[in-house]
């Protein structure tokens, strides 16, 4: 399980690098692979694969008992042309706030029954319910960096807050996405970011600016520059990669 840093089957977690992990493993693989958006502000990740359906996590919390198959699943997901399936946060921020770590506990059970890999976005919400109960699934971590002062500092004190609260072992193992969300020379050296990070997780992988990203609408995987897919795949074999790893002692 993979976990974002703003803010996780096996289950692996900014919602683009998410996006485009999910799109990439979807991609590359014939077994199913899911992203849930477990944001505990307004989540977006279903509106950047584009068919959004109306469902949300909220549906699947409430037909949980009565799922007999997949097909009850993907009644409630939205898919993509990749064939990720997204299952999409309450679109009013006062719901998902609600939305507890026993709802998620749920939500995840499904998912891990009819899912190979699960990805799972918290968002900003470190401190959030759903966080512990994301971890206690997680078998690996993504943290994504922006390249700001505020957003770098933000991802190093998640690892921080990570390491002192019993998870020193995943951040040792972890994948660290240094995102280029703007265009031009950046405020903060990529190349002195990397080697930050690289003295305390496994992997550092560089997500590209892309136009086509940064509009805000739907994302199509092939359409975007042959760069960011590359840089996406590097980013699911990392994942990958990390799944299969033995996860050592703290």
């Amino acid at each position: 399980m993979t976990v974002d840093a703003r803010g996780s089957a096996k289950n692996s977690t900014v919602v683009s690098p998410l996006s485009l992990l999910g799109m990439a493993l979807a991609d590359a693989r014939d077994d199913r692979v899911i992203a849930v958006d477990a944001n505990p502000d307004r989540g977006t990740l279903a509106d950047r694969v584009g068919r959004p359906n109306g469902r949300t996590v909220r549906d699947l919390v409430r037909a949980h008992d009565e799922v007999d198959g997949y097909h009850d699943v993907s009644s409630i997901v939205a898919r993509d042309a990749t064939r990720l399936d997204v299952l999409a946060s309450d679109s009013d921020p006062r719901v998902s706030e609600a939305f507890s770590d026993d709802d998620y506990r749920q939500v995840a059970d499904v998912a891990a029954h009819y899912y190979s890999i699960v990805l799972t976005d918290t968002g900003t919400g470190i401190v959030h319910s759903v966080m512990e109960a994301t971890l206690e699934r997680a078998d690996s971590l993504v943290v994504v960096a922006g390249l700001s002062v505020d957003e770098a500092r933000l991802a190093s004190e998640t690892l921080t807050w990570l390491e002192t609260n019993g998870y020193a072992d995943r951040v040792r193992s972890a994948v660290v996405v240094i995102n280029s969300a703007r265009p031009g020379t950046p405020l903060v050296r990529e190349s002195e970011l990397e080697a930050h990070f690289r003295t305390r997780v496994q992997t550092v992988i560089r997500m590209p600016y892309d136009p086509r990203i940064a509009a805000g609408s739907a994302i199509s995987f092939r359409d975007l520059s042959p760069e960011t897919r590359l840089a996406a795949r590097q980013l699911a074999a990392a994942v990958v990669e990390g799944l299969r790893a033995p996860v050592a002692a703290a």
